[in-house]
């Protein structure tokens, strides 16, 4: 059975004392999860010690940052490696965001260069895809998709590449107010598992996690977490308030 995640993406958000505080307060609320349920906390770079620390009795709670580069070592100042985070317990790692892809200029080359160090060191990626606003008007979203699969995801063997977690993200419906209909995200995501069945077979397809990422919050997750091919959220603005962040959740668990 496929794994059902919920992940935080904390972004530039939150100082050290009220990172630890929302912690706290998601893991006061008692959430009671499955064998195959999930939560990954995705702190910015300076919290990821202490946030392990807060969850290291919480089986079903993960850690995960928020990015690493693409070289194994070297001299490239303020950037972090893959190496770094296993070093220091980190088990999942957010990698091609829209916003990295956007602001730093991260093409499929450089995600695939970060994907293969991700595995290398252990780490499960959480690998982001998905269209502009400008692509969706002009519906070619599948094969732009597509595209992202292929240059970053697809040179690997199937016994790593099972090991990926894949998150979509309507780029349009992140922090503009619109989300994407049930029907759209499912439709999505179904697409992306047939890509991944015709690329790896359907048994490793099946397998696969694929989480919707745009602008999911308490008031829509249960619809969407109810598309048989949407395997949980990562979450920007909603995971910053903890009873937001619970329901959503709670909605994975219904």
């Amino acid at each position: 059975m496929r794994k059902k995640i919920v992940a935080a993406n904390w972004k530039m958000n939150l100082t050290l004392q009220e990172g630890e505080t929302l912690i706290n307060d998601i893991l006061a609320a008692g959430l009671r999860l499955k064998d195959e349920k999930r939560v990954v906390i995705a702190t910015p770079f300076p919290y990821l010690v202490k946030a392990k620390s807060l969850l290291k009795n919480y089986p079903h709670f993960y850690i995960g940052a928020q990015n690493c580069h693409q070289q194994k070592s070297g001299a490239f100042t303020g950037e972090v490696s893959a190496q770094m985070l296993q070093s220091i317990g980190v088990e999942y790692v957010i990698i091609g965001h829209s916003e990295r892809r956007e602001y730093f200029g991260e093409t499929n080359e450089m995600l695939a260069q970060k994907t293969n160090l991700a595995l290398g060191q252990g780490l499960i990626p959480i690998f982001c895809c998905g269209e502009p606003l400008d692509v969706r008007r002009q519906e070619r979203q599948n094969e732009y998709v597509e595209v992202q699969l292929k240059e970053s995801l697809f040179h690997l063997p199937a016994e790593q590449f099972q090991k990926v977690v894949i998150a979509y993200e309507p780029i349009w419906a992140i922090g503009t107010g619109l989300t994407a209909s049930s029907a759209q995200a499912q439709e999505m995501h179904a697409h992306i598992r047939s890509l991944l069945a015709q690329q790896y077979g359907e048994d490793i397809a099946t397998g696969i996690s694929i989480l919707y990422g745009g602008s999911c919050k308490p008031s829509n997750a249960a619809e969407l977490f109810a598309c048989p091919d949407v395997d949980g959220g990562l979450i920007g603005g909603a995971s910053l308030v903890a009873q937001d962040f619970v329901a959503i959740v709670q909605a994975l668990q219904a």
